[in-house]
């Protein structure tokens, strides 16, 4: 089914691999709806309670946009963006279920901003990200000019946007950027234990707080308020709150089923 990502379900936990590497994972329309494909197979997949997306290899996240290929598409950049890149950042963000990067090698363009829309990032030490748009004469897209002011604030989102500067991972660690930074020896033991907690984590919970959080950065204190009122209200009917629940009481360790 698949011929530009490598797909596979096993134990819970979907892993979608970029596989383009002769162009360092660049994105063109068959390799974005593929990803965009795999996140909503994701998404209907009762079995699945975490995703992680990498790029194959370990030089490469992705290179961003295929240039080639969307010069040879005779579509305008917006037409591009609106049917193709934009429905993948959707599908990221609206699956109720979390989204890992394991960010193995650089991630630039699309492919930084395809980054910031995950829920956690963990990359290798020398892995790094840079959204070199005006180095080509054009701005960020893809969703970064909506992640980046909220995760390091305006005036940073504003530097790195203007010049296009590499940021290895251990400095977009220290600024909010990514989650953690480790060495690249210890990359897959880090990811494997954040995908062991969410793989036995109440997956409605964090599917409620991810959606919640999306909708907080257009909403006042009382429309979250009664958000929240909402939501806490379905997760108290579910079997992980009365597992949960059950478990705290009784001072023994939850077996959450997300469901």
């Amino acid at each position: 089914m698949y011929q530009h990502i490598i797909f596979g379900v096993t134990d819970g936990v979907a892993t979608i691999t970029l596989n383009r590497p002769q162009v360092y994972h660049a994105l063109n329309p068959a390799l974005i709806l593929e990803i965009t494909l795999a996140v909503q197979e994701a998404a209907n997949d009762d079995a699945v309670r975490v995703v992680v997306i990498t790029g194959e290899g370990a030089k490469a996240f992705c290179s961003g946009a295929d240039l080639k290929d969307v010069a040879a598409s005779g579509k305008t950049a917006g037409e591009i963006l609106r049917e193709y890149y934009n429905p993948m950042i959707q599908a990221i963000r609206n699956i109720p279920k979390p989204v890992i990067c394991r960010l193995n090698g650089l991630a630039v363009g699309a492919g930084c901003s395809l980054v910031l829309a995950c829920d956690m990032v963990i990359a290798s030490e020398d892995a790094y990200l840079s959204l070199l748009f005006v180095q080509i004469g054009l701005m960020p897209d893809a969703g970064a000019t909506f992640f980046l002011p909220r995760l390091i604030g305006m005036a940073k989102a504003f530097e790195l946007s203007s010049t296009g500067r590499k940021v290895y991972a251990l400095e977009a660690a220290r600024i909010g950027l990514i989650s953690k930074a480790v060495p690249p020896i210890e990359l897959d033991r880090e990811v494997n234990q954040v995908v062991a907690y969410y793989r036995s984590a109440p997956t409605m919970a964090i599917g409620a707080m991810k959606q919640v959080f999306n909708q907080s950065f257009y909403s006042n204190l009382e429309e979250m308020q009664e958000l929240e009122l909402q939501n806490q209200e379905k997760l108290f009917q579910s079997h992980d709150a009365s597992e949960g629940i059950s478990a705290f009481l009784q001072k023994k360790t939850p077996d959450f089923q997300g469901k």
